[in-house]
């Protein structure tokens, strides 16, 4: 069961109904979107009905949800929820626009960040992605910078003025990711690291929440349930293609994904191409998919020089693949009725 606090209640009114669900001897946990709060409870559902809570002074209503992902469900939230990043709100995550995101896979120096970032924005992004911490198959790979990568992409978003989504691998490291970043990632390995998601729900920073790669749709929802549940309800859900026992591509992307959680779910959804295909001359035409199928956002990687990249070169896109998804976010969105930020003829 959830309440829907009204907007613009106040503090004290969504206290009054934590305190009155405790009394009662159950939990309340609070999230805090944009627009609205959210009061999830835990406990003896009857007991609860018997509250009268819709009638305390803030609440809008009081839904009972029967899919086990209360907070990100449609049933708990019918309309399609936008997602705002930056520190003056420049990007929306929803369905009414098209977001392009771009950048380096990993942060590996200063110059080739700047270039990629440059790149990126050249292309019509207005999200710069690019990763410090990269938690890699193989221990022997390169791990990224860490804290100085961060520091390079802080410093990219000042150049570029595109906000910045970067990867978190540790619980530990998340007030740190948070004071660098716009928007914190959570990566396909990561998707059921439990404690690091409850770590990046109780900051006030978005998250991209990526698909785990033998994941279901619940189980992925249930990861985001975790986030919300702690408090943050701006999450935004990525699949970036799962396993299956094709081996002509690095993973299969799932375009049903799209539609499917987006039916399920009022969470915005993104589709990463480069990270799904494995080969650069596959990202075009599944961006191109991932667009006719409603994908909120695209997600890609490049490089100024992919064959001397420290991690997922043959993926990158430059020169003239990157012209040419530049055209596709530009054309094809209009025609879904979307509008297309940052991207020019």
């Amino acid at each position: 069961m959830v309440v829907v606090m009204s907007p613009g209640a106040r503090p004290e009114e969504v206290d009054a109904v934590v305190e009155r669900v405790q009394a009662a001897g159950g939990s309340a946990f609070i999230s805090r979107g944009v627009h609205r709060t959210i009061v999830g409870l835990v406990g003896d559902v009857v007991a609860f009905q018997g509250l009268n809570l819709r009638a305390m002074p803030g609440v809008g209503e009081v839904v009972r949800v029967s899919k086990p992902y209360k907070l990100v469900s449609r049933e708990n939230h019918p309309d399609a929820s936008t997602v705002t990043v930056g520190a003056h709100g420049d990007v929306h995550i929803g369905p009414d626009s098209f977001v392009l995101i771009a950048g380096p896979c990993a942060v590996e120096t200063a110059e080739q960040t700047f270039e990629a970032a440059q790149m990126a924005k050249d292309a019509g992004a207005t999200m710069l992605r690019g990763g410090a911490y990269k938690p890699r198959t193989s221990p022997y790979a390169f791990q990224g910078l860490g804290l100085a990568g961060l520091k390079i992409l802080a410093e990219a978003r000042e150049r570029t003025g595109l906000p910045v989504v970067t990867e978190v691998v540790h619980p530990a490291d998340v007030p740190q990711v948070a004071e660098y970043a716009d928007m914190l990632q959570i990566g396909t390995r990561n998707m059921q690291n439990f404690p690091l998601l409850q770590a990046v729900g109780a900051v006030r920073k978005p998250v991209m929440l990526k698909r785990g790669l033998s994941a279901t749709y619940e189980e992925w929802l249930m990861a985001a349930e975790y986030i919300a549940q702690r408090g943050n309800l701006d999450i935004v859900l990525c699949e970036r293609g799962i396993r299956t026992f094709e081996t002509a591509t690095r993973n299969t992307l799932d375009v049903s994904a799209v539609p499917m959680v987006h039916a399920l779910s009022h969470l915005p959804v993104v589709v990463d191409p480069s990270h799904s295909a494995g080969k650069r001359e596959l990202v075009v035409p599944l961006a191109r998919a991932a667009i006719a199928v409603g994908a909120d956002a695209v997600m890609v990687d490049v490089h100024a020089d992919p064959t001397a990249a420290l991690c997922d070169g043959p993926q990158a896109l430059y020169g003239d693949a990157l012209a040419e998804l530049a055209a596709a976010c530009r054309d094809f969105p209009p025609l879904l009725g979307r509008s297309v930020a940052g991207i020019s003829g």
